[in-house]
């Protein structure tokens, strides 16, 4: 029912919760069918990053190979390095384009696609802000990804000074969400002190939900540790929740965004958090077949037991999970961001075979010509 009292007929559960609570949805990938599909059930953003990059250049090699030609003969001498972060560069902006009626609406609340500087440089803080004013610039409605390690702590402050929106990811942990809070605000406030805009601004923090419940179900099996396998699905969600609570009380301007989904808690859960929720397109299929009930439950928490045996058997758990269970010096050797890392620096490899197949065919290969 709407306040008048009519039956309202929604499309979906995802497109219920963006019309009847605060939460928002933004699609995990810049893939345009897969993006138009989130818009249709009230998506207002999208994100990327190299392994959804890479994956969306294998998907439609049709459009990509082509336009990876088009782009060896424009910059001759270039590597196939400079070559793939073009492509990331314009698989984004047409990302962004779809968003950017959004965006203006919004006033830049909403409306972003998320690109992501380059995984490798998570060390130096200085080419992490050029890289991302540079992506910055591609397009009005862009959010930067920048990930929460030591430099980027930095980094993000200094992105934010400059106006930047930034999207902090490779988060798993309360301290890091609380250093990234208290970066953007510093960032904030500098570039108040000089003047300039920032109401227009629109940054994020990332959890990565299901790749904290990831590294424990990891270290549950290399340590040998026995307890009910079904408490490791709230790890993310404990974390999530508590940040959530946190930040509100502390009326932080940023908003928390749940991604790297595992199970629909990672969702469900988060119903009625004026936050961002990020499925996949297979997550958002998945959620929109069910019947879930959509109501808040942000609120609701977690079972005391469960947060009891993840702190007792789980050291990580209990870092992620107090205030200051991990230092920002810490931060690189977390070991859900050093397998997060790992991935996303592979992922830039891919990247980089994508560009190298029509820069040097293979010469065993049949021509399809």
């Amino acid at each position: 029912m709407n306040r008048a009292g009519a039956r309202v007929t929604y499309r979906s559960p995802l497109h219920q919760m963006t019309q009847t609570t605060p939460t928002v949805l933004w699609n995990d990938s810049a893939a345009i069918d897969e993006l138009t599909y989130a818009m249709e059930h009230g998506a207002v953003g999208a994100t990327c990053n190299p392994v959804i990059a890479a994956t969306v250049l294998a998907d439609d090699a049709a459009t990509w190979r082509p336009r990876t030609e088009v782009l060896l003969r424009e910059l001759p001498t270039a590597t196939e390095d400079t070559i793939a972060w073009k492509l990331v560069e314009e698989l984004s902006i047409r990302a962004a384009r779809l968003l950017e009626p959004i965006f203006e609406t919004q006033h830049g609340r909403n409306g972003r696609l998320s690109i992501q500087t380059d995984p490798r440089l998570f060390r130096n803080s200085a080419a992490i802000v050029e890289q991302a004013r540079a992506f910055d610039a591609l397009a009005p409605n862009m959010i930067v990804k920048i990930p929460v390690t030591r430099a980027g702590i930095t980094a993000i402050e200094e992105a934010t000074r400059q106006g930047i929106s930034i999207n902090a990811t490779v988060c798993f942990t309360l301290p890091q969400c609380l250093a990234v809070a208290e970066a953007v605000e510093r960032g904030l406030r500098r570039r108040e002190a000089e003047g300039k805009d920032v109401a227009s601004m629109g940054p994020v923090c990332t959890i990565m939900v299901g790749r904290l419940d990831d590294w424990l179900k990891v270290v549950m099996e290399r340590d040998g540790i026995t307890l009910d396998p079904g408490y490791l699905e709230w790890a993310g969600v404990a974390v999530f929740k508590k940040a959530y609570t946190i930040f509100t009380e502390r009326g932080y301007r940023i908003r928390l965004l749940s991604a790297a989904f595992r199970n629909h808690m990672h969702w469900s859960e988060f119903i009625g958090a004026d936050a961002v929720v990020s499925p996949t397109h297979a997550w958002q299929r998945r959620i929109n077949a069910s019947d879930i009930e959509v109501i808040p439950r942000i609120d609701i928490p977690v079972d005391p037991r469960v947060i009891d045996d993840l702190t007792r058997y789980f050291d990580d758990f209990r870092r992620a999970y107090s205030e200051d269970g991990i230092g920002v010096d810490e931060f690189d050797d977390f070991g859900a961001t050093r397998r997060t890392l790992r991935q996303f620096c592979a992922a830039c490899g891919d990247l980089n075979a994508f560009v190298r197949d029509a820069m040097i065919p293979d010469p065993g290969r049949r021509s399809t010509a």
